[in-house]
């Protein structure tokens, strides 16, 4: 019966749906935040000042998604988690929150898979750019024969290329590029790089007055 209810939201007229949002599940939708037709339908979701979700977008088994003002997450995009407490998995892992939280000016373009069985964070001007990209905060650990997940960090003002396989631990620092088709499988600290290859590393640094760095407003023209 639940997934019928929700089938039903999903069809309403958007002024309908963001009341029914907000009134049944318990959701902070700002007046000027938008969803198009997509399954959305976290344990919590908070959409600040003109933040949106476009079309045929899925998430599923979320305890939370959060996107900052005029964050956008676009068309296409599959976002997975795992539930928190289930006792099948995780269980060393008291801390994990499956969740993806995106800051301000932020986007996650089209045709992405995005596993947020551990937190996924997206900085705020970061642009998750090009199709078919993954990232997987889970795995398994084969010395201890069991699942395991890691968060994953996208830094501020970051533009990560097309097809590109991000993998739990990774940290792709402020003010950097990750080229395409790059395997990310380390935590970086270096900010202000281009990183590329398989795995990737530290391939030159970039100009510091880069204008992609000091945008005002996530949309490129």
């Amino acid at each position: 019966m639940r997934s019928f209810f929700q089938f039903c939201v999903v069809l309403l007229p958007w002024v309908m749906r963001r009341w029914v949002l907000r009134t049944c599940f318990g959701y902070s939708i700002h007046p000027t935040a938008r969803i198009g037709w997509s399954w959305i339908f976290p344990a919590k979701l908070e959409m600040r000042e003109h933040a949106r979700i476009g079309h045929l977008n899925v998430a599923i088994h979320l305890q939370r998604v959060t996107l900052g003002a005029h964050a956008s997450i676009e068309r296409g995009n599959w976002i997975t988690g795992f539930p928190a407490g289930d006792p099948r998995h995780f269980t060393h892992r008291p801390d994990r929150e499956p969740a993806l939280v995106m800051g301000e000016h932020s986007a996650l373009t089209k045709n992405h898979h995005v596993d947020c069985t551990d937190r996924v964070e997206i900085g705020a001007f970061a642009i998750i750019g090009g199709y078919g990209s993954q990232l997987l905060t889970h795995s398994i650990d084969l010395e201890r024969n069991r699942q395991d997940a890691a968060p994953i960090r996208i830094g501020e003002y970051c533009l990560v290329g097309t097809d590109v396989v991000i993998l739990g631990g990774a940290r792709l620092p402020d003010r950097s590029v990750l080229g395409a088709k790059a395997l990310l499988n380390a935590a970086f600290t270096e900010g202000g790089w281009l990183y590329g290859g398989v795995p990737a590393r530290a391939i030159r640094e970039l100009p510091a007055d880069t204008a992609f760095f000091h945008r005002t407003s996530g949309f490129v023209a």
